[in-house]
């Protein structure tokens, strides 16, 4: 039985005879019991039909309901019997002569019993188009995109119009209500997407084999729906309520759900009605539905690498619109993750950048990959492994450790106090003037030595203008020949190393040059070690 009340009779006839659905019905009757919605909408049609019928007939078809009609009147809730095999809005009538006209009473009526159009509210969307057809279509989609999910959730984009119907059918009500003494708000009729939901969701998880559809999940469902017959129906709002409708670069219409819904809050009854129907014309036709769009939140993966080679950048090189690298760290990395997750896409970020011609030593430097829609998210420490060694194998030219699924939350660890932290290098160093060892020998003891380092010349472009403090926390020289020599050295964070040796004009102070009075340039730099604590280390 449904779940109505006596006074909700008149509210019903009023929207079945506007040309309203079952469902929309229900929906302005603030039923929130999901059960009545998943119902065939015919077969709720006809309990509408009955429930209303008992009113015409000024008796129940039912000694309970018949029992309840005085406590009904002292506002209290009748029974909503189920329906007849013979209903009364369905009771045989007289057979008119070929010149007799029916009355208007028989008229009403037999439009109530007529078989329903398309909804003047939903426009379709709360009769077929949330039936098993469109279960078994979304089904399909997700079946054919194999992904590998546990859950869903489902979400529904509608046309803004349906906002205007519903506003122009519930000023159709609402003086009926008021007269009742109900005390209904819009806010408490439910929502059309809700709805949908409710009779949808258990049958799309029915067709894909029992996986449950949950109010927050990974992974996603939308369904979209237009309706071009009606879409001039926001239109007025523009003129009535313009400060709500601003144009957008992103969006392909000013027409927004949310605007059309923040001008409905603003617009007075009186100037809405002179601008639209009230109840809304009917359509023609019903919404049509858009292709089922699957989507998997973001899976994180991390690790350490190594980059052996001099010739290799760490993201696509190019420059004015030219590559000029074959490859890239990421993109070695990527090519393997891609595949094993079988996502669309990737963000890749790191603890820090070496430059093309730099090497990364010792531990690596930690890296995480943000994948984007993952049609695989679970993949085993076994499998983990395995990609791991897969992504070592394809190329000499770097080695990743410590491979392994974090969370969106673990990622900024890998950025907190970024700065703070220390990283070594070891640097092969020219001279212009020849030396002996004693000549470098002073620089082992020199401690946390301070820099001010203006901007680069060589990254100007591309970061901004400013003089940045950099600690040198200890170097250890090791003489090589009367020119060369290599200095090892442990520094904050963000120190340019190149331009502490050769000074970069004057824009690094103090710099090597100054220190032993004579023209120093780097030849080779190699990454020690980055001391970041992150990711987690893996046994091998």
């Amino acid at each position: 039985m449904l779940p109505l009340k006596e006074n909700d009779k008149p509210v019903v006839q009023k929207l079945l005879s506007a040309g309203c659905c079952a469902r929309c019905v229900l929906r302005f009757c603030c039923v929130s019991v999901q059960a009545a919605y998943r119902k065939p909408h015919q077969e709720t049609l006809k309990e509408l039909q009955a429930f209303i019928g008992n009113t015409e007939n000024g008796k129940s078809q039912d000694p309970v309901a018949a029992d309840s009609t005085e406590e009904n009147n002292k506002s209290h809730d009748a029974t909503v019997p189920e329906p007849a095999d013979d209903p009364p809005s369905k009771r045989a009538k007289l057979e008119l002569s070929g010149t007799e006209a029916p009355s208007e009473g028989d008229a009403a009526e037999q439009k109530l019993t007529e078989e329903p159009s398309v909804c003047v509210v939903c426009l379709g969307i709360l009769q077929e188009l949330c039936g098993t057809t469109q279960a078994v279509k979304i089904a399909e989609k997700v079946k054919a995109e194999k992904y590998e999910f546990e859950t869903l959730v489902l979400s529904v984009s509608l046309p803004a119009q349906l906002c205007v119907r519903e506003h122009s059918c519930w000023l159709h009500v609402k003086k009926e209500l008021r007269e009742k003494s109900m005390a209904v708000d819009k806010d408490d009729v439910v929502q059309v997407k809700e709805a949908f939901k409710w009779v949808l969701q258990g049958l799309v998880a029915k067709e894909i084999g029992g996986v449950a559809v949950v109010a927050r999940s990974l992974f996603e469902i939308s369904v979209g729906f237009t309706h071009k017959e009606t879409d001039a129906d926001c239109h007025f709002l523009a003129t009535a309520c313009a400060d709500c409708f601003r144009p957008t670069k992103n969006k392909q219409s000013v027409f927004t759900r949310m605007a059309v819904v923040k001008a409905l809050e603003k617009i007075s009854d009186t100037k809405f009605l002179t601008h639209f129907a009230c109840p809304p014309a009917k359509p023609t036709s019903s919404c049509s539905s858009q292709d089922v769009q699957c989507l998997h939140q973001c899976v994180f993966v991390a690790g350490r690498y190594n980059k052996y080679s001099r010739s290799l950048p760490q993201t696509p090189w190019v420059i004015d619109g030219e590559r000029r690298m074959e490859s890239s760290v990421e993109e070695l990395i990527a090519e393997s993750v891609l595949s094993s997750f079988r996502s669309e896409g990737f963000n890749f970020s790191s603890s820090g950048r070496e430059d093309v011609d730099v090497r990364t030593l010792g531990t690596g430097r930690p890296f995480a990959m943000e994948l984007l829609n993952p049609h695989r998210c679970n993949l085993s420490r076994a499998e983990m492994k395995l990609l791991q060694e897969t992504i070592n194998n394809s190329s000499d030219k770097i080695k990743v450790r410590d491979l392994q699924i974090v969370s969106r939350e673990a990622m900024g660890k890998m950025k907190e106090g970024e700065e703070d932290k220390t990283k070594s290098y070891t640097a092969l160093i020219w001279t212009l003037k020849p030396i002996q060892s004693d000549d470098i020998a002073f620089i082992n003891d020199i401690k946390d030595l301070t820099l001010d380092q203006k901007t680069p010349l060589r990254v100007l472009h591309r970061r901004a203008l400013a003089v940045r403090p950099r600690v040198v926390h200890s170097m250890k020289t090791r003489f090589l020949d009367s020119h060369h020599f290599y200095l090892e050295m442990r520094t904050q964070a963000g120190t340019y190393i190149k331009e502490f040796v050769h000074g970069d004009f004057g824009r690094t102070k103090p710099n090597l040059c100054e220190l032993l009075n004579t023209d120093t340039d780097i030849l080779e730099l190699d990454v020690e070690s980055v001391d970041v604590d992150w990711p987690p280390s893996i046994p091998e």
